[in-house]
Formats: structure tokens, C-alpha cells, sequence
């Protein structure tokens, strides 16, 4: 019988290799067909090792969550950014490679951020998705996020609704 370890850990800056890679699968796999393809392209080239180093070497709050070996997924989360959104914290981004999606893997990395910003003195909590990212929107209401603001954003000349998920402290 073989035991496999699953932790959630901050990263380090020697771990940004794989959450660049890791962050590069799974945003093909939400966003294709979504965000253009050349808009997703220069997004994903803007986030290489040498990003994902200088982040967490700053400080950056970056969880991951590690199966065996493998980075499966990382939240990079803080302080909210939204000033008429009166929430304390913010995740900005959390992101599973395809083959770990629907095994509560998402959910455990979402409840060990929440913890960490909890932990900070951040209570309540927002996360922004794209309205037609359908997995990530399900995600945060089965999740108890609710719906509290909408606004859009534009990726070359496509412009996306997104809508902001909220939980009290």
C-alpha cells in the first residue's frame, strides 16, 4: 500500500517553476474559448517563473496545494482591492491543473486561504470571477459565496462580465 501526501503550503520562491506551469495549464483549460486567444496568450506569457519568484520573494501570499510531489493548484490571495466593496480580504486567484479539478481539492485550498486571511485579521472575504467561467462561478456558490457586484472587463476588444462572490466573517 502506497500513501500519497496532499498538503497546502506557502509557497516559496524555488516552487515558482511549477505554479508558473501550473497557472499556465489551468488557464488554458478555464479560460480557452472565453478570453481570445491572443489576449490569453500574452496573459499566460506575463506569468512565467521569473513573475512567480519576484511575487513570492516580496511577499506575495501564495498557497499551494501539493499532491506527492506536484503543485495541483495555488490561491495567491490579500487585502481586497475593490474599495466600494466593503470586505476585508481578497482571493485573487486560485487555480487547479485540469486532472485535480473536482476531487475538493479547490475547496480545501479556498477554506486554507480563507483560514490564513482569517488568521491576519481579514475576515470577510470577496473573489472575482468571470461570469462565463461556469465551473468557477458554481465553484464559489457551492462554496456559500453570494453574488454582490458585477462590473466587466476588456481583453483586446472583447470586453467580459465578471461578478464578485462574498462571504462575511
Amino acid at each position: 500500500m502506497s500513501t500519497t501526501l496532499i498538503e497546502v503550503r506557502r509557497a516559496k520562491a524555488n516552487d515558482a517553476a511549477s505554479v508558473a506551469g501550473t497557472h499556465d495549464e489551468a488557464w488554458r483549460n478555464a479560460y480557452r474559448g472565453i478570453i481570445p486567444g491572443s489576449e490569453l496568450e500574452k496573459l499566460i506569457s506575463r506569468r512565467g517563473p521569473v513573475w512567480w519568484e519576484s511575487a513570492i520573494r516580496k511577499g506575495s501570499r501564495v498557497s499551494l496545494l501539493v499532491f506527492g510531489d506536484r503543485v495541483a493548484g495555488y490561491a495567491n490571495y490579500g487585502r481586497n482591492r475593490a474599495r466600494s466593496l466593503h470586505y476585508d480580504g481578497e482571493v485573487y486567484e486560485l487555480y487547479l491543473r485540469p486532472e485535480f479539478q473536482g476531487l475538493g481539492f479547490g475547496r480545501r485550498l479556498f477554506t486554507a486561504a480563507r483560514r490564513d486571511l482569517g488568521q491576519s485579521g481579514l475576515k470577510s472575504l470577496v473573489v472575482w470571477a468571470l461570469s462565463d467561467n461556469e465551473p468557477a462561478v458554481e465553484f464559489y456558490r457551492a462554496l456559500g459565496g453570494r453574488a454582490i457586484a458585477r462590473s466587466s472587463e476588456k481583453f483586446g476588444t472583447r470586453v467580459l462580465d465578471k461578478v464578485a462572490f462574498g462571504w462575511q466573517g
